[in-house]
Order: C-alpha cells, then structure tokens, then sequence
C-alpha cells in the first residue's frame, strides 16, 4: 500500500480486527476458571495461572511494542493471533498445571503483541488522512464498541455450549468418554476459539495493509527496539498526562482481575453446577460487556458533558469504583435484593471502564509520534498487566467475602481521584510540541 485507505474504510477494518482478535477471548471467559476447577484446580493454583499470564504479558509488553514500532503494525498481530491459537489448544486440552501454566503465559505473549497494533495502525491511518489535531474519540469509541460487543457475543456462546453438550442429550459425556476425558463440555469453547483465531490472522495480513517499511535487519531490529523502549519510558516519567494515563490503567487492571477471578465461583456457588454456572455467568458477563459498549459509545458524549477529557476520565472511574464497592457490600448476602444490586455493581464496574478507555488513549495519542505510537500502548497495558498479576496473587489468598472486593475498588477510586489534578486544555499544544 503506497497509501492510507479512505477512513470509512479504515474504521471498518480497526472494526473487524477488534472484533475477530476479541471474540475468541470472549469464548473463553464464561467456562476457564470453571474448566479449571473441574480439572482438580484450587483457587490459589487457578490465581497463579493467571499470574503467570499477566507477568508473561508485562515483561513482553515493551519488546512487543517496539517490534510493532519497527517490523510494521501487521506482522505483530499476526503473530499475536498465532500465539493466541497455541495457547487455547493447550487450555481446551491441557490436565496438568504446568501444561495450564504454559498454555497462560503463551497467552500473555499473545496479549503482548496485540496490545497496540490494531490501534496504532488506525491511528497512524487518521493522522495521514487528517492531520494530528483530529479527533480520534469517535473511531477509537466505535473499536471499543466492537470489542465489547465481540466479548459479549463470545461469552454467551462460551457459557451455552458447555450448558447444551451437557444436558439431556449426553453429547459431552459421550465426547468425553471417547477421548478419556480429555475434551470436556467445557473445553470445547476454548478450541472453538483456535478456530477462530485462524480467521484472525488471515484477515489481518490481508486488510491491515501498511506503507512499506525499510526492509528489517537482525541488527536493526536489536538497536531499534531498545531505542523505541527508551522513548516510550522517558515518555511516561516525563509527561505527568501520561502518567496518569499509566496510573489509572493499573487500576482499571486491578478491578478488572479481582472481577474475573471471583465473579466466576461466586455465580457458581448461587447455582449449585459448573454447567449452569457458566450460563449464568456468560449472561452476566455479557451484560457487563455491553455496559463496556454502552460507556465507550457514550464516552466522545461525557468529554463534551465535562468539558474535557480528564474530567470524562475523572467522571467514568468513579462509577466504576462504585461499582466495586457495591459488589463488596453484597459479598456476604444472598437474598433477591443483594443479588440485583451486586448485577447493578457488575455493570457499573463495566460501564464506567467502558467509558474511561476512549478517553484515556485519545489523551495518550496527542502525546506521541507515530514512531512511538505502539510502544506507548504496549507501556499502558504494562501497567494493567503488573498491578493485575499483583491483585490476582493477593487476591487468591483473601478470605473470600467483602474483603477482596472492596480492596479492588479502593485501587481504582484512588486511579480515579489521580485526575481530581489533571492539566485540561493543554493536550492540542502538547501534540504539536511533540511532532
């Protein structure tokens, strides 16, 4: 490609890519813990699995970003959707926790590697087609959109099937006998997801199209990515924006562990079955997924609401917190009306992320070049990633109750309280000086 693709074109390729890299994660996410469990996991096991997917993620996060800086866009995600399709084979098939174990940290690289590219290469589309001061809220809100409405989508599906191959039709406990166990009802979103990802890959390296990059060397590659790293970190300790970009991200990765971890067992525990469990969680999961899709839809609205920003940002992680916080009051109750107001929390927690996102990275992008683009990305969802992996180990030795909840929630008030001092109006001027 000599050049960018008109911007109709543009979004709806950011579009698809969000969505066919989002829904195999989605598939995913209603039966794994409980795919776990029923392999013999305990929770503390289950916490380091995901901690060994989140420090995999946060130690790739800034060679990853680099490569994308320097090897192009396309290529990075690519093979992001091949470690992806890796991984959900070990997942779906995997009995034993170093097998688990390996299967999480391939998907951390996996995450690693797509953690910027998709946005990068529509931001870089935008900025070619109309210059750096455009507004990028709008398209980065419709990728979100997509993402969530693809995890939503995903997570239904992941928590059906499980419930339909093991009813009255003995499907799964026949698929299960055949293979001595080793597909089970509730593996078989995970390989469903491989499949997927397939998809993925082939529509990435056909329709991400890129200007033609300098041909990479072995040596260029090993000097261009340190430098670009170095950039992104000066980046962050520099600019007190992005700081709190980077701040308020390990936050929002703080809540966003403690939900994933203990949503699952507690909807199960209301159930009485893993099978029904899921179902009911992939319903509650996909309400919160179109929360997250309602907040970044509204997100380009609250900026305008607020007058700015930071101030959206502000707004969108206090209802979030808030969220958390009634999730924590409820922990110990089980009547009717605790149980509709931990889903009110659930959704609160999601809406109020949902809406911080486009806000967020609208800020971070009128802060870097597109020389840097990726990598500072790639520094945002390192922070998610570490304070993630910290949140999931404490959080797998809390007693279970309020406590975990609770400890989640005062995290992101206090990611939430970092913009009570944000600069506004100055993000125009700050772009200009960085080009």
């Amino acid at each position: 490609m000599t050049e960018p693709p008109a911007m109709p074109a543009a979004r709806r390729r950011y579009v698809t890519a969000c969505m066919l890299y989002w829904l195999p994660i989605g598939l995913t996410i209603a039966p794994l813990i409980l795919l776990f469990t029923a392999r013999g996991m305990s929770l503390v096991a289950i916490a380091g699995f995901f901690a060994a997917h989140s420090l995999t993620a946060a130690a790739l996060e800034l060679p990853t970003g680099g490569l994308s800086d320097v090897l192009g866009r396309r290529t990075v995600l690519a093979a992001a959707g091949l470690l992806n399709l890796g991984a959900f084979l070990l997942l779906g098939l995997g009995t034993t926790p170093w097998v688990l174990t390996c299967g999480m940290a391939l998907l951390g690289a996996g995450r690693a590697l797509s953690s910027g590219p998709a946005e990068a290469w529509y931001v870089d589309v935008v900025h070619a087609r109309c210059g750096p001061d455009a507004d990028l809220r709008p398209g980065l809100a419709r990728g979100k959109s997509a993402t969530s409405a693809a995890l939503a989508i995903g997570t239904l599906l992941g928590g059906a099937v499980p419930w339909l191959l093991a009813g009255g039709s003995q499907v799964g406990a026949r698929l299960s006998a055949a293979t001595s166990g080793l597909i089970v009802p509730l593996s078989v979103p995970l390989l469903a997801a491989a499949v997927v990802e397939i998809a993925f890959v082939s529509y990435v390296l056909t329709a991400l199209l890129e200007p033609p990059r300098p041909a990479a060397t072995v040596r260029g590659v090993l000097r261009g990515v340190p430098l670009t790293i170095a950039g992104g970190l000066r980046l962050g300790a520099r600019d007190a924006l992005v700081r709190r970009v980077l701040l308020s991200a390990g936050a929002a990765g703080s809540a966003l562990v403690a939900v994933e971890l203990l949503t699952p067992g507690r909807v199960a525990a209301l159930t009485g079955a893993s099978e029904s469990g899921a179902v009911v969680f992939a319903a509650l999961a996909c309400a919160g997924f179109l929360c997250s899709g309602l907040g970044s839809h509204l997100a380009p609205l609250i900026a305008r609401l607020t007058g700015s920003g930071e101030r959206a940002v502000l707004v969108s992680l206090v209802t979030s917190a808030c969220g958390l916080l009634l999730l924590g009051a409820t922990a110990l109750s089980t009547g009717a009306s605790a149980t509709v107001l931990a889903a009110a929390g659930y959704g609160l927690v999601y809406l109020g992320r949902g809406c911080a996102g486009p806000s967020e990275n609208d800020l971070l992008h009128r802060r870097v070049t597109r020389a840097g683009r990726a990598t500072a990305l790639s520094v945002q969802s390192l922070a998610m990633q570490l304070i993630g992996a910290l949140t999931g180990l404490l959080v797998g030795v809390l007693p279970r109750g309020p406590v975990p909840w609770l400890l989640a929630g005062a995290v992101l008030l206090a990611g939430a309280l970092l913009w009570t001092a944000a600069p506004a109006g100055r993000t125009r001027e700050h772009a200009r000086e960085a080009r």
